[in-house]
């Protein structure tokens, strides 16, 4: 909490320009005072200036605005100087900012006083005070922070007073500075600071910079006597009131990958919140006090300190890199600060990541010294005690060891430390009754973590404890999230510790990754409370009814992702750590062998639901000879929904909730069944016999001409519902036609677009670059030629919110599919404007890997294509493989953020897969010179 420096020495306004040694300069700048703003210097050339010219207001206004910005942009350029070399610096850059701008008000002040509206014989009601509220009052100014002033006056503003104001302001403005304004009287403070706890609290701040310091002595003493004295109760409540709010708009958790620096969870502006509530309730004005009043320890006061100085750093940093205000800390700019702040490369992750594991540990800090402060409150009876948490709606008698202060769970400390198994015992109490931990007790637990040893790591009895919190309650999120935030889960399981905080730096995961972890076991629980049957049918079934073994799933959630920020593969790492781990937690070598493959494996499902052609019998055989058992099927279907659901909002949609549920019904079907039913033949003639059953207006002939023009892969490859349109778009179609069929797929969350047309080379291609110049986004896509010579395609199509495409640009889609077949629109050209990387995203690193597959599929060559998406990738991608006599049968599209797995299954020009190395060798370099130019283009756009 900034502290602001002493009050400027008190300046008459009739009295001649101040010189600097009336005017105290607070301590700690970065670079000395008189190199920052030199006010006798500035005021000596503004004085010459004048004299040498007597000229009018306006041009006398000029000189004070043309020297006053020439000292300013010095200062400002110096200040930003002496910051680069040393960029953790904060506390003496907001300081400088801060006395920089106190320089350049009083400068203005006093020259707009002798200059503009000199007053020989002032009268009492032209008074007036210039003062600083709002985090300028507080002198905790970012390079580019609004400058709050309140002009006080002891009655209505005279003409002289507003012509000084008015001129003041424009020179203000002239500078290009945000100002914000108010002129008041003490009165009108009093009478709006009831009203408004905003105004309520810039008042709060408020400090004197210039002109009568009567004024400000007045309102002052008005201020506590009549508004702030007695309502200590109201603004608590208020200011709380308003974070949680805040919060709420900023996403409600602290771990968001692109939090707000100063509005966001654990951000500046809760602990200004502290700071103003501390100084409201008990009057401090040294932040340090709370140490005094017992609310703080040293240790404690000196954490959050370290944490302010470093949110400090990293928003002055962030306004000096976007030259401009700037609080959210997005993707692109935390590499720029990370970079500036020092943090490098190491250990196998980005110097971006360890900077943000950096700050969310901080932000966690504020977090937990906000709730010790407001339990100081509480018991000061200043704030009111929460209620029961969760389900409990009776107050719950506590076990024996524990009693209730506030509301909230404490202990005695000489008997809490005496038993180690407290440390988790306490969670699960809390968890039992409702209650929420008292911060006494949170501090007594984080200043004796080293008490959990390995001997009480695998106690019979603190593993009891710590299964009992993960599966008894019903809601382990929360004993989890707590024991986390106090570093108990870190402490208790040490391969935990490492991804506490850890930043994922892609566009795909919202949280950190022990968040993430939190999350996805927070959706387990919800299904087994029967909370999403409706989007998560299959998954609640087996927890209701397969007998699923419910220690093993947990664990495994637990610990899926704890390999993550190695050089190794995370799942190979992760399940290596649950091989060890598993024996500790006292499971037995069947359940371990279960987890090891579970965190082995927890991308297997997700990855050949999403990338893979599910149509294709061989993706269904792979999969069912990888998992072997229906327990293993069980056990990896819910963890992987839950593992896309943790990711964050929005990420799970019906169309993977289709292709999960597919893949699970196939599956299950062939392991009870056998994989030999897994065949083609009996899948087309199953389709026919559907086509058949759909088309009952049909005549038998025209059915059996149907059933007759396709290949089995088309057969194979789509559902009746395309079969059935695309037996209506071919009937009686002529050669030179083109059809299309676009409508809403709701089972998918996608537009299904169908087109027929007389095949020619390269149709795939163009289709593609169509759809990318409307804007649509390719989910899945098949494209088969009839024994006729008819193209029979089907693209599945997003909106970029990952929305079915809007039926009011339907039109313009198939507008420009036309105009793209006729050749009267050439997508490689069309695209290059559109076909670009937005800033914030350049900063992924996403490497390219094509790898051929001619295992995967019995008929066709599968290529995975994984690298950086960008709106004309797949156009480019399927250009090249056209160019290259590749023809495609389907493709399918993962999109992970701002990485995409672009999978096609093609054939040679031949019919044959594409069996030679060399063949393959020339093809990757293609594809890769087609990625690089594109990705070039897209960069530069």
């Amino acid at each position: 909490m900034t502290l602001p420096p002493e009050a400027s020495a008190a300046v008459s306004v009739s009295e001649p320009a101040p010189s600097n040694d009336t005017h105290r300069v607070p301590d700690g700048l970065i670079r000395p005072a008189r190199d920052i703003f030199d006010r006798v210097d500035v005021r000596h050339r503004i004085d010459a200036a004048i004299a040498a010219d007597d000229s009018d207001t306006g041009a006398r206004r000029r000189i004070i605005t043309a020297e006053i910005k020439a000292a300013m942009d010095d200062g400002r350029a110096l200040i930003a100087r002496a910051f680069s070399e040393a960029p953790r610096q904060a506390r003496q850059v907001v300081a400088s900012y801060s006395y920089l701008t106190d320089c350049i008000v009083t400068t203005v002040f006093d020259c707009a006083l002798q200059h503009l509206h000199p007053r020989p014989t002032p009268t009492e009601g032209e008074r007036l005070a210039v003062l600083a509220v709002g985090g300028y009052g507080r002198a905790e100014m970012a390079p580019f922070s609004d400058v709050d002033l309140l002009f006080l006056s002891p009655w209505k503003l005279s003409p002289w007073a507003e012509g000084l104001i008015e001129s003041m302001l424009y020179v203000l403005w002239d500078l290009h500075l945000k100002v914000g304004h108010s002129s008041r009287t003490v009165k009108d403070c009093l009478r709006l600071g009831r009203e408004d706890y905003t105004i309520r609290t810039a008042l709060l701040e408020h400090r004197f910079l210039a002109g009568d310091p009567a004024l400000e002595e007045e309102l002052g003493r008005r201020l506590w006597s009549d508004l702030f004295r007695g309502t200590a109760t109201d603004f608590v409540e208020a200011k709380l009131a308003e974070r949680d709010e805040r919060h709420r708009k900023q996403g409600g958790q602290r771990y968001v990958v692109e939090p707000n620096v100063k509005e966001g969870k654990g951000g500046l502006r809760d602990m200004q919140t502290l700071f103003w509530i501390a100084k409201y309730v008990h009057g401090v004005t040294d932040a340090s006090a709370l140490v005094d009043r017992g609310v703080y320890s040293r240790s404690e006061f000196d954490e959050l300190i370290r944490a302010e100085d470093f949110l400090l750093a990293v928003r002055c940093n962030m306004h000096l890199i976007a030259n401009r205000a700037s609080d959210l800390l997005t993707f692109d700019m935390q590499i720029e600060v990370a970079e500036r702040m020092g943090f490098a490369d190491r250990g196998g992750r980005r110097g971006v990541e360890h900077f943000m594991q950096t700050y969310f540990r901080h932000a966690t800090q504020v977090g937990d010294l906000t709730r010790i402060f407001l339990a100081a409150l509480e018991a000061d009876h200043v704030k009111k005690a929460p209620t029961l948490q969760g389900f409990f709606r009776r107050r719950r008698r506590v076990k024996a060891g524990y009693r209730l202060v506030q509301n909230r769970l404490n202990v005695d400390p000489e008997a809490f430390l005496a038993d180690k198994l407290n440390f988790l015992r306490i969670f699960e109490e809390a968890m039992r009754t409702g209650y929420l931990i008292h911060p006494d007790a949170m501090r007594l637990i984080a200043a004796n973590l080293d008490r959990i040893d390995d001997a009480m790591r695998r106690d019979p009895e603190a593993i009891r404890i710590f299964f009992d919190i993960l599966l008894r309650h019903g809601n382990p999120e929360r004993g989890l999230r707590r024991m986390n935030e106090l570093n108990v889960l870190g402490a208790f399981l040490p391969e935990f510790e490492p991804v506490v905080a850890m930043m994922q730096f892609n566009m795909y995961h919202h949280y950190t990754v022990d968040e993430h972890i939190i999350q996805c076991i927070s959706t387990l629980a919800q299904i087994e409370r029967g909370e999403l049957d409706d989007p998560l049918p299959v998954c609640t079934r087996i927890m209701k009814e397969s007998g699923i073994n419910r220690k093993v799933l947990y664990v495994a959630l637990l610990m899926h992702d704890i390999g993550k920020g190695r050089d190794e593969d995370h799942s190979v790492v992760g399940a290596r750590i649950a091989r060890k781990v598993g024996p500790r937690l006292g499971l037995k070598q069947a359940e371990t062998d279960t987890v090891e493959w579970l965190v082995r494996y927890h991308l297997l499902m997700s990855d050949m639901a999403q990338k893979r052609d599910l149509s294709d019998p061989r993706t269904v055989r792979d999969f069912a000879k990888a998992v072997r058992t229906r327990k293993r099927l069980d056990l990896l279907t819910v963890l992987t929904a839950c593992d896309i659901i943790g990711v964050g909002p929005g990420t799970w949609n019906n169309w993977k909730a289709q292709l999960l549920r597919a893949l699970y019904n196939e599956t299950a079907n062939a392991l009870e069944n056998g994989l030999e039913d897994l065949n083609r033949e009996a899948r087309e003639t199953e389709a026919k016999k559907r086509l058949r059953e759909a088309l009952t207006d049909w005549d038998r002939r025209d059915l059996r001409d149907e059933t007759a023009r396709h290949y089995g892969p088309y057969w194979q490859g789509l559902p009746t519902a395309a079969h059935v349109v695309f037996a209506r778009l071919l009937r009686q179609m002529d050669n030179g036609e083109i059809r299309i069929d676009l409508m809403l797929d709701e089972d998918r969350d996608a537009t299904r677009a169908c087109f027929a047309m007389q095949d020619h080379p390269g149709i795939f291609s163009r289709l593609a670059g169509a759809l990318a110049l409307v804007g649509a986004n390719v989910v899945d896509a098949r494209t088969y030629t009839s024994k006729d010579g008819f193209a029979t395609a089907v693209f599945w199509i997003q909106d970029a919110d990952g929305s079915p495409f809007e039926e009011a640009r339907l039109d313009r889609l198939t507008t420009m599919i036309h105009r793209t077949l006729r050749g009267e629109v050439v997508a490689r050209d069309a695209l290059v404007p559109r076909d670009k990387i937005k800033k914030r995203e350049r900063g992924f690193r996403v490497p390219t890997s094509i790898a051929f597959d001619n295992e995967g599929s019995e008929i066709y060559t599968i290529i995975e294509v994984d690298t950086r998406d960008r709106p004309g990738l797949l156009y480019d991608l399927t250009r090249t493989l056209a160019a290259n006599n590749i023809s495609i049968a389907s493709a399918v599209i993962a999109t992970y953020g701002a990485q995409v797995v672009d999978t096609f299954y093609v054939k040679d020009m031949f019919g044959l897969k594409i069996y030679t190395a060399a063949k393959r060798q020339n093809l990757e370099r293609k594809l890769r010179e087609a990625i690089d130019s594109g990705a070039r283009r897209a960069h530069d756009a």
